[in-house]
């Protein structure tokens, strides 16, 4: 199965359960390259703006089951298509985390000006919000981590199938549940049919392929230099840390600002998804003790 182009919209391929939430939202579109970089908001215009970045090949249905609850707390709550990802153009440059800083710290400026805000990056995308943080300190008011790689533990690769190859739709599906249980989520109930729905939708239109900055040490070597307050929510089944939080605490305790590590318990890797009421509740009560 080929790559999806951009000009066949992600909600093409979404669940029911998705598009309702998606009809919920305000829709905008800033610069990136030689497209556009999509958005979607929930919540009060004046609410304190709430950034949330996705993880790798995802959009921002990596937050489906969180937008609406996070809304109805008060806050205004943005969500991108990453650079490369969902309905976003290809960042110009480079294509790996460090390449999405730039556009979306424009994309940010059309959107709350020069404000600061609230960033919470899962994975991929909590790489991401670092890097933001590193390089335009002043968009950055708290930063809290959600299963986010780059921290040098990894001490092996997940072996993901490869499905790109397969044409019946219901191999594929197979595939995208079997790849949900390595990586994304620890309960066998968790991955259910909306969960293998997006995760089909999403990683066709991943064209930022080839990224390797999340097996390195970078988001390490980047936290003793950022001085936003910096907090973290992990599922105690993350796939990629599962047996290490105490060396992965370690890490985060490497960030002169950093508060408190939440371990949510019976979650994976897609915490958010997983254990979403919970996390919710976690986030929230975070960002209000700070």
């Amino acid at each position: 199965m080929p790559d999806l182009p951009p000009s066949l919209p992600l909600s093409t391929d979404l669940p029911p359960d998705a598009l309702r939430v998606l009809a919920t939202a305000q829709r905008h579109e800033t610069p990136c390259g030689d497209g556009p970089m999509v958005w979607h908001v929930w919540g009060d215009p004046q609410g304190t703006p709430m950034l949330l970045l996705h993880g790798g090949s995802g959009s921002w249905t990596h937050w489906l089951r969180n937008v609406q609850a996070l809304a109805a707390s008060g806050r205004r709550v943005v969500v991108p298509d990453l650079p490369g990802f969902g309905d976003s153009a290809v960042p110009p440059g480079n294509h790996d985390a460090d390449g999405e800083v730039d556009p979306l710290d424009q994309g940010l400026r059309a959107l709350l000006g020069d404000a600061p805000c609230d960033v919470v990056g899962f994975s991929f995308g909590g790489l991401t919000g670092g890097l933001l943080a590193g390089k335009h300190p002043g968009r950055v008011r708290r930063l809290v981590l959600v299963g986010a790689p780059g921290m040098g533990l990894r001490n092996r690769r997940l072996s993901l199938t490869p499905w790109r190859h397969l044409e019946d739709a219901q191999e594929r599906n197979a595939v995208h549940r079997a790849n949900l249980a390595v990586l994304m989520l620890h309960a066998p109930e968790a991955i259910d049919a909306t969960a293998v729905a997006l995760q089909a939708a999403n990683v066709p239109r991943d064209r930022m392929r080839g990224r390797f900055l999340a097996l390195t040490d970078i988001l390490a070597r980047t936290l003793p230099a950022l001085d936003c307050p910096i907090d973290a929510i992990y599922g105690e089944q993350d796939a990629l840390y599962r047996g290490r939080l105490d060396e992965l605490e370690a890490v985060l305790r490497t960030a002169p600002a950093f508060g408190r590590l939440v371990l949510l318990p019976g979650a994976g890797h897609w915490v958010q998804y997983e254990a979403a009421q919970a996390f919710d509740q976690a986030l929230l009560e975070l960002l209000a003790g700070r």
